[in-house]
């Protein structure tokens, strides 16, 4: 299971079974090398991390990603195999720091983390450990708790946005609607889409939280009192709600997923069901999750979150590669695609194609005509 963020191109996956733990370590931060050429220094620089990933953190049946100078080893056990999960870790960083030092490099110690992920009931079957963990840690600018309720991360940013909403309105007056529009995406819609895929299921307390940030930005956008209904100003600015923000965003992951078979760690976690006689199943289905759950947190990966949303589409944006149908494109839109050859939908799919009907999709599905 996997919950993933586009456009910060990091994942965090769980093991299959629910009952296991995952450790989050975020062990070093290798100094960048010093040198008057800029150039030469990233060469340098990458080849060091390449070599460790390659070297030590792949022949220890550790997971790990690397992202510019913050490297991260993740893994996932049984509470109890706790004692044992931690002393590999800790073994694993220790063969780290005698391979940086014997390359005249440093480990980075005070920057270390450990965050345990996990639910309550599984914390709860680890007892006296000597492992000190923190309860949240801030990953690419997103903020990842011990419970993945992403609290943190939405006080966070609700106190950001608020804070920019309220300079916003100070200035309104002196900006026409086209300038308000723009300023108040750039300054806030980007802060509150920056890693929505992750508020995917999320209990609605906390998507509320977000909404009434949405709502707050929009009276403050058309000059309207805080009090006013919000639904018929969202739809005169053609802005989604938040749930369909986050909707919109893995329905574009899963869409590239398809068409690019990229990234590697998400296009493993996507398969596309087998087409059967009936007319609906031609369509590109993507197939269900093998097994269930009864743990909700299981609904928010991206293995049961694509195939919902995605076999949820109009047929329209659905027609498999080669369908003998009619293409859904204006005459004078393009065809074909750099990515068509291995896609397995339709050439006259497109990726503006794709997007701008998604929008239109969500839009009406929230506002209906």
């Amino acid at each position: 299971m996997a919950l993933s963020s586009t456009g910060s191109g990091h994942t965090y996956h769980l093991a299959p079974s629910m009952s296991d733990v995952i450790t989050v370590s975020r062990p070093f931060t290798p100094p960048p090398v010093a040198s008057p050429k800029a150039p030469f220094s990233v060469l340098r620089f990458s080849s060091c991390t390449l070599a460790l990933s390659a070297l030590f953190i792949s022949s220890l049946s550790l997971n790990h990603h690397l992202y510019a100078d913050d490297t991260q080893l993740f893994f996932s056990f049984y509470p109890a195999n706790f004692d044992s999960s931690i002393t590999h870790l800790q073994d694993t960083l220790h063969q780290i720091s005698s391979w940086m030092t014997a390359n005249l490099k440093t480990l980075s110690s005070s920057k270390t983390e450990f965050l345990l992920i996990g639910l309550k009931k599984q914390h709860d079957k680890i007892h006296n450990s000597t492992l000190n963990t923190t309860h949240s840690a801030n990953n690419l600018g997103f903020i990842f708790d011990d419970h993945l309720t992403f609290s943190d991360q939405i006080l966070t940013i609700s106190k950001a946005c608020y804070y920019h909403i309220e300079q916003f309105r100070c200035i309104r007056p002196y900006l026409d609607s086209t300038a308000a529009c723009t300023i108040a995406t750039s300054i806030v819609h980007s802060k509150l889409s920056y890693g929505n895929s992750l508020y995917y299921n999320q209990p609605k307390s906390q998507i509320t939280r977000l909404q009434l940030i949405q709502s707050s930005l929009t009276c403050a956008v058309v000059k309207a009192p805080k009090s006013c209904h919000i639904t018929a100003v969202l739809c005169s600015l053609h802005w989604l709600k938040i749930t369909d923000r986050i909707e919109y965003k893995l329905l574009s992951l899963t869409y590239k997923v398809l068409t690019t078979t990229q990234p590697p760690y998400l296009h493993h976690l996507i398969s596309v069901q087998p087409p059967r006689s009936s007319r609906s199943s031609s369509l590109v289905t993507l197939a269900q999750p093998p097994t269930s759950s009864s743990l909700r947190i299981t609904d928010r990966f991206l293995w049961y979150a694509s195939p919902c949303l995605w076999n949820q589409l109009p047929s329209f944006l659905r027609q498999p590669h080669l369908s003998p149908s009619v293409s859904v494109l204006p005459v004078h839109a393009p065809t074909t695609s750099p990515d068509s050859v291995n896609s397995p939908l339709s050439a006259s799919i497109t990726p503006s194609f794709f997007h701008s009907r998604l929008k239109t999709y969500l839009f009406h599905k929230s506002f209906p005509p």
